[in-house]
């Protein structure tokens, strides 16, 4: 056996990259394919602002791997298809890839495991790229998962990393192996923005900024997600890291700040390696990398949840018995949110950011999240598809798994909880910069009164001409949803 065939998914990065490392040690060449899987797009996952940051992940791959001797092969199609021909072209006797969690995830490996047995071939499948801990190797006595985070953390925490791979030095890829060139952003229209630049250069530019308390070099930044809602991705016009790793654990819900790491899109899109961020970070110590180590192992515990219920992607984990009203139903309601024109200056402002940046603040995404489901009472899964619309790093696992828990039927251990944003503004947005930088309207409006426009009077009333009227009052909003759980 002379050549293998490494097949990058949500992995796009050479360091610490163990199908590839394990392919170069057992064969003389390797053939490094990414397909352009039209299964993606039938689903609706191939939006704008992910099409764009995964173009310049493949961009930068091919330049890293041209680096090193060789060239990365993209294909289109049915990835079973074309994984299979690039193996019979090469003649390649194994297939290496990162395992993952979702339902298509499965359905594809069982697939291409079976297509390529059938012709001599074998699959080699690698656990511990995409994330920290392989989902099933942290169980509870007698269950296939953890349900709650705490004592999944305490287990995860107890466990070994790995060690941490370096980067080849050469890639050496045999000839003939036709190739389409590398996607450009460029060639795509209805992108925010503000959208960040991908790619495993910035991406580790990110890291290393953040781990050493730089302000970054310029080029957009990103975060790694409180667990519940978050993730950053940055306006790629200048905003580099505000704070660092240090200051984590105090700032990260600083709204006006913006104290996060911004490093989410490049962890979806696997340009940096999870193992390695909680090595670099878990070595310096000290209450801020504790806690933004913390947040790696919330993405692990909802990956380990959808790898054991698949169904959680669409389905409650927990059944509240809701009646949720529908989009149809809510429709003026459901279009304000997103169009953030709630007459909720803090719930407007995390909407607004997100369409213009493709990212949103942690605590934003969980404010909006609480505002749909719980103070309108719209299905969960209205707010979870318009999130995959735009968010850069539209993590399936994240993504659908956060918004359950805001909406009560996750892993949430109180699942009637409701965020009042007017109460979450105050806290998290004391002197109402945020606010200000995200809605035009309210720019005049001084201090922590923008936090409640419809309570100016005078000059100040004034100042907030052609800002939104509230959409629901939040007491009404509050006892709709205590008649609808009772």
């Amino acid at each position: 056996m002379h050549t293998s065939v490494v097949l990058f998914t949500a992995d796009l990065r050479l360091h610490d990259h163990p199908p590839l490392r394990a392919a170069l040690d057992r064969t003389s060449t390797v053939v490094p394919l990414f397909v352009r899987d039209r299964a993606v797009d039938a689903a609706g996952f191939a939006v704008p602002n992910r099409l764009a940051f995964l173009a310049d992940c493949l961009r930068d791959l091919d330049a890293g791997l041209r680096e090193r001797g060789g060239r990365l092969v993209v294909r289109s199609g049915d990835l079973v298809e074309e994984v299979c021909r690039v193996a019979a072209e090469a003649d390649a006797g194994e297939v290496h890839m990162a395992s993952d969690v979702s339902a298509h995830a499965h359905r594809r490996e069982d697939r291409l495991r079976t297509a390529l047995e059938a012709v001599g071939r074998r699959l080699v499948v690698h656990d511990t790229v995409t994330t920290v801990r392989a989902p099933g190797s942290v169980t509870p006595g007698g269950r296939d998962h953890f349900a709650v985070f705490t004592p999944y953390f305490r287990r995860w925490s107890e466990q070994r990393t790995r060690p941490v791979l370096d980067a080849p030095r050469r890639v050496p890829v045999p000839e003939g192996i036709g190739s389409e060139e590398p996607p450009d952003r460029r060639e795509l229209s209805g992108l925010s923005p503000g959208l960040a630049r991908g790619g495993e250069r910035e991406g580790r530019a990110r890291l290393a900024a953040w781990l050493r308390g730089g302000s970054g070099d310029g080029k957009g930044a990103v975060d790694v997600g409180d667990g519940k809602g978050a993730g950053v991705v940055g306006d790629g016009k200048g905003a580099g890291v505000v704070g660092d790793v240090g200051e984590y654990e105090d700032r990260h819900d600083d709204l006006a700040g913006d104290a996060t790491s911004r490093l989410s899109p490049h962890l979806h899109f696997g340009t940096l390696s999870p193992v390695e961020v909680v090595r670099e970070a878990g070595g310096l110590g000290g209450p801020g990398a504790e806690a933004f180590v913390r947040q790696l192992a919330w993405r692990d515990f909802h990956r380990q949840v959808l790898a054991a219920r698949p169904a959680a992607a669409h389905e409650d984990y927990r059944t509240r018995h809701d009646r949720w009203r529908t989009e149809k139903a809510a429709c003026e309601e459901v279009q304000a949110w997103r169009e953030g024109r709630t007459g909720y200056p803090v719930v407007d402002a995390a909407m607004r950011q997100l369409r213009h940046e493709g990212w949103m603040h942690n605590r934003g995404r969980l404010l909006t999240a609480s505002f749909l489901a719980k103070t309108l009472y719209v299905d969960w899964r209205v707010g979870a598809r318009h999130f995959l619309d735009l968010l850069v790093d539209g993590d399936l696992a994240n993504n659908q798994m956060n918004w359950q828990w805001v909406a009560g039927t996750g892993t949430d251990s109180r699942p009637n909880r409701v965020l009042n944003p007017v109460v979450q503004g105050r806290r998290f947005d004391p002197e109402g910069a945020y606010v200000r930088r995200w809605v035009p309207e309210l720019a005049e409006v001084p201090g922590a009164g923008v936090h409640e426009p419809w309570k100016l009077r005078g000059a100040a009333r004034e100042a907030a001409r052609g800002y939104a009227e509230r959409v629901v009052d939040l007491a009404e909003g509050l006892e709709r949803f205590r008649r609808a759980r009772s």
